[in-house]
């Protein structure tokens, strides 16, 4: 075999490889027409080589944004250097669909890109070479990953029964709030709140009912609270709400308007029909209380007051 004829065999060869391989290969000109367009990009494109050589790639993909591409390919031919994009930053530059089967549920590829210059014989950057590689296997596995880090994280802040915070997330974010406060000195207030005899629904009417009640309570609390507060249960019957940014002259309407329509509702049960009331406490945070336990234990001394007078009232820490 003479050396001409294995020249051309390694060209065959290798033009053959570039043609089969698993990845996006694309060449352009300077002036972004397409010069090479490999079977991957054919494949999931629909667009045949003869059918785009010479177009202009952004006439051929409306999705890809321009100023922003040619931005990235200028410093490509400069520099002389490789760029790169990467799913994170850029989910595809070519919106193909998904084929994959165990990835299915994602609508497009998930692309990472490669940008390559590409140098004649006299060291000039003529051509730029894009190299283009699916990655919807890993972007799904890590979207996935990532969303059940997050729904663990929210379960682990979460009371399984109300879906208010849990008591030892709601501290937490007391604590910071105090330490918030030390440093601004803006108002705000604690609210704890109880069933009024609670037992006495449990023993009446059992837990399941018992449960109800604590529900019903709990989106009571989701529907009157802004997205600033934090509400969360306390214990047992027991639910504790922080109004940041809040006097106590105005958290004091807030309970009330709790309390009010807490009395005029009625938890029902297949049949049974169940009246409750609450009694809360709230303590505005001052430079008496010293810690953020004290404030809890401002707030509660409160709430008892508010049960030793007779229940379904609200009492402020200190007194008035």
């Amino acid at each position: 075999m003479s050396l001409e004829t294995e020249q051309i065999n390694e060209l065959h060869w290798l033009m053959e490889m570039l043609h089969t391989i698993d990845v996006g290969l694309v060449v352009l000109d300077r002036q972004y027409n397409v010069q090479i367009w490999n079977g991957f990009m054919e494949n999931h494109s629909g667009l045949l080589p003869r059918e785009v050589k010479d177009k202009s790639l952004f006439s051929l993909f409306e999705e890809i944004p321009k100023e922003w591409f040619i931005r990235k390919s200028e410093s490509v031919f400069m520099l002389k250097n490789k760029a790169f994009t990467i799913w994170e930053q850029r989910p595809y530059l070519f919106k193909f669909q998904n084929y994959r089967p165990i990835t299915g549920t994602a609508d497009y590829m998930y692309q990472n890109t490669t940008f390559i210059p590409l140098m004649s014989s006299t060291g000039e950057v003529t051509h730029l070479c894009l190299i283009v590689y699916d990655v919807t296997d890993n972007a799904v596995h890590k979207q996935d990953l990532e969303q059940a880090n997050t729904e663990l994280a929210i379960l682990s802040q979460t009371d399984g029964l109300t879906k208010l915070f849990n008591r030892t997330h709601w501290e937490r974010c007391l604590q910071s709030e105090y330490k918030r406060w030390t440093r601004s000195q803006h108002p705000s207030c604690l609210v704890m709140i109880d069933i009024d005899h609670f037992k006495k629904v449990n023993d009446s009417y059992g837990h399941m009912v018992g449960d109800d009640v604590i529900r019903h309570l709990s989106g009571i609390i989701r529907q009157h609270v802004r997205e600033t507060d934090i509400s969360g249960r306390y214990g047992g019957e027991e639910f504790s709400i922080l109004l940041a940014d809040t006097c106590l002259e105005n958290a004091k309407v807030f309970a009330d308007r709790l309390r009010e329509e807490i009395e005029q509702a009625v938890v029902k049960h297949n049949d049974i029909e169940v009246r409750y009331t609450i009694s809360l406490g709230i303590a505005e945070v001052d430079d008496s209380i010293k810690n953020y336990e004290a404030w809890i234990e401002c707030a509660d001394a409160a709430l008892y007051r508010a049960k030793e007078s007779g229940r379904n009232k609200v009492m402020m820490h200190p007194k008035q």
